[in-house]
């Protein structure tokens, strides 16, 4: 790997030149009273002009902008060091209320009056993060579908209707534009270093929010309209994020920071505010500062592995930069191997932990998604989960361990960070939807083992209840169910069966469990598996439906009949429940298992053994209609109980014919 005290800077020449160099090439002065009016409201015409454009196609010359914008931001910065807290609140803080995040920006103010580097970009990290999720609420005044990227909600037809396109020109000068400063991009993915953000940026942009603040309010009393603010993402099951143990590892955290050839150099003083700030429980603080260095610690790894050094650095305009995605991906852009996943498989980790754990925090759909919801301000960063940035504290250290110097083994084996790389080596992928599948698995076997528990009639009146008992249907699909069984029970873990009783030894919570369990590559699948996985995810979520509503109504109707409020119809229908609950329970768990089976060889099957796929899927689409339809009949308004047994006996048959002619995944995979 690269030497990281060899490397000065992440930033490409002309990105470096225009953010270190360009901005500061005019030496004029500005008298703050020239962009300020006398009740400090920023005068935007003076701010405006200074944006300049090509004569070819008057789109915005970001070069000669930045340089003519350069000493205004000098200007501002100069005056907000002027002032007292107490001044800027006054005459500031009622300007930033449209942004829902006053107290992030009054924090601003604070960092441009320290010399702190580190908390600079930090805070400019936030503020960019506010913003955005600001402008984002105002484009919803006029659109629908709020743009994920901020090139593209600044480019909007919507903003510029609202603040004028000149003032969004302004903004894309130092953010949004590849072609600007881009400074939010630049420093959220971990290519500047503290030092090389000049403070007057920031200062511009604290200056800038307080002015949109002032043209929306103008233009919200104008057109009566209402800014609504779209609520935070809200973390539920933070459980399911803990991965690895408390922060005692801390004490000798940065000593490993130190010593590990995972970290920059030039990037250390983000490390350091990183672990303080954790200590300090400011936790959303820690992880902002962390993700876009552990963003720059792979990107060394991936260049390094894949042979490219000059994607270490900030790519120009025309080209993308070496990002998350593209350092996850399976393929680099010229279709060749990408070799930072091999390198992450190496046995000295016994498992690709470090991938599953990125995607899971990072890309997964359904999992936290923590850098983009943080970047694009959709969490609220007062009330950051301590549990999240534990988790992504705890994987950051496993990676300084990994990459430390031979010189560390009494580091790599202390006492609290062994428990550590344990819990690392032993990560599996939570939010793949492969994993998300074993989860709906248990929580709907969970939900069917509660179906004894049910209030029934008592003894002394079951008699007086025709037809509970002796019914030939329900016995004829048990029997059906057994026989299904026992073609599969050659695929099933033998301490979890026995042959005597296939139906009550098979169909357990023990033998679900000890599949769920299995490990199934969740890493790079193939479009085929994720198909499965989607169809047999809906069917899962139906079957749970079903559970549900079988539990609920048959409290409802027992309460109904112990109080004799029960009409004859509605009696017949409950005496019909009671009877159908005996088979329909060894069905769905019967599903569930089918379902974990065909999970557990989905991979396999899919990657190396021709079979008829789309007659797979018209099979399992034909189960998923089964259970949509079970979700209909056994609703509390349809109760449809008669077409519930005939379905049911159609389906079983199918699934039979196809455990017969062994044409299921599971079948296939041995």
């Amino acid at each position: 790997m690269a030497l990281p005290d060899s490397i000065t800077t992440c930033l490409s020449q002309p990105v470096h030149y225009a953010i270190c160099k360009l901005g500061f090439e005019k030496k004029d002065t500005y008298n703050i009273d020239t962009i300020l009016s006398g009740n400090r409201e920023v005068c935007w015409p003076a701010v405006t002009e200074h944006v300049c454009y090509l004569e070819s196609d008057q789109s915005v010359d970001y070069i000669k902008s930045i340089r003519s914008l350069g000493p205004v931001c000098e200007s501002v910065n100069l005056y907000f060091k002027s002032l007292t807290k107490e001044q800027f609140v006054i005459q500031y803080a009622s300007w930033f209320c449209w942004t829902n995040c006053t107290e992030v920006f009054l924090e601003v103010f604070d960092v441009l009056q320290s010399t702190q580097a580190t908390e600079v970009a930090l805070g400019l990290m936030k503020l960019t993060s506010c913003l955005e999720r600001a402008l984002g609420d105002v484009y919803l005044l006029k659109g629908n579908d709020c743009p994920f990227l901020l090139r593209d909600l600044l480019a909007s037809e919507q903003l510029a209707d609202v603040f004028g396109q000149a003032v969004m020109n302004v903004l894309r000068v130092f953010i949004g534009s590849p072609h600007g400063l881009n400074l939010r991009n630049v420093l959220w993915h971990g290519f500047a270093s503290p030092q090389e953000i000049p403070a007057k940026y920031c200062a511009m942009l604290l200056f800038l929010t307080a002015g949109l603040g002032q043209l929306l309010q103008t233009y919200l009393l104008q057109t009566k309209s209402v800014l609504v603010h779209r609520p935070y993402v809200i973390f539920i099951s933070l459980e399911e994020l803990d991965a690895f143990p408390g922060n005692e590892i801390l004490s000798i955290a940065e000593e490993l920071v130190k010593h590990s050839s995972f970290v920059l150099k030039i990037m250390l003083p983000f490390w350091i505010a990183a672990l303080t700030a954790f200590k300090q429980s400011r936790y959303a603080d820690s992880v902002i500062l962390l993700l876009p260095q552990l963003e720059a610690g792979l990107r060394l790894l991936f260049t390094t592995t894949n042979k490219c050094p000059n994607r270490l650095l900030t790519a120009e305009s025309s080209a993308l930069y070496t990002t998350f995605d593209e350092m996850l991906a399976k393929h680099l852009d010229n279709e060749e191997v990408n070799q930072l996943p091999v390198v992450l498989e190496e046995p000295a980790m016994e498992s690709i932990f470090e991938s599953d754990f990125l995607w899971d925090f990072l890309n997964h759909q359904e999992g936290p998604r923590i850098r983009d919801r943080l970047s694009h301000g959709e969490i609220n960063l007062e009330t950051f989960p301590r549990e999240i940035a534990n988790q992504i504290v705890g994987f950051a250290i496993t990676f300084l361990c990994r990459f430390s110097d031979e010189d560390m083994f009494s580091l790599k084996e202390h006492m609290v960070i062994k428990p550590l790389m344990n819990c690392a080596s032993c990560y599996q992928s939570r939010f793949h939807p492969i994993s998300r599948l074993k989860k709906q698995v248990l929580e709907c076997m969970k939900s069917i083992h509660l179906w004894p528990e049910l209030a029934t009639v008592p003894e002394e009146q079951e008699q007086k209840i025709k037809g509970l008992e002796g019914n030939t249907e329900a016995n004829t699909l048990i029997l059906m169910i057994s026989e299904i069984i026992s073609q599969l029970q050659h695929y099933i873990p033998q301490n979890c069966c026995s042959s005597d009783d296939p139906i009550n030894s098979v169909l357990t919570e023990r033998l679900l469990v000890e599949l769920c369990d299995t490990r199934v590559c969740t890493l790079y699948s193939p479009r085929p598996v994720l198909e499965v996985v989607v169809i047999l995810r809906k069917i899962s979520a139906q079957c749970h439906q079903v559970s549900q509503q079988v539990i609920t109504g048959a409290g409802l109707r027992h309460t109904q009949w112990l109080n004799k409020t029960l009409r004859s119809r509605q009696r017949h229908n409950y005496r019909r429940m009671l009877s159908s609950i005996k088979f329909l329970s060894p069905v769905l768990w019967l599903i569930l298992l089918l379902i974990t089976l065909e999970l557990v060889s989905v991979h396999s099957v899919c990657k190396k053994n021709p079979f008829d796929y789309q007659q797979y899927l018209k099979f399992l689409k034909s189960v998923l209609r089964y259970a949509e339809n079970l979700v209909t009949y056994t609703s509390p308004d349809k109760n449809k109980w008669d077409e519930t047994i005939e379905l049911t006996k159609k389906t079983l048959i199918k699934i039979k014919k196809m455990s017969d002619g062994k044409l299921m995944l599971v079948h296939l995979a041995t």
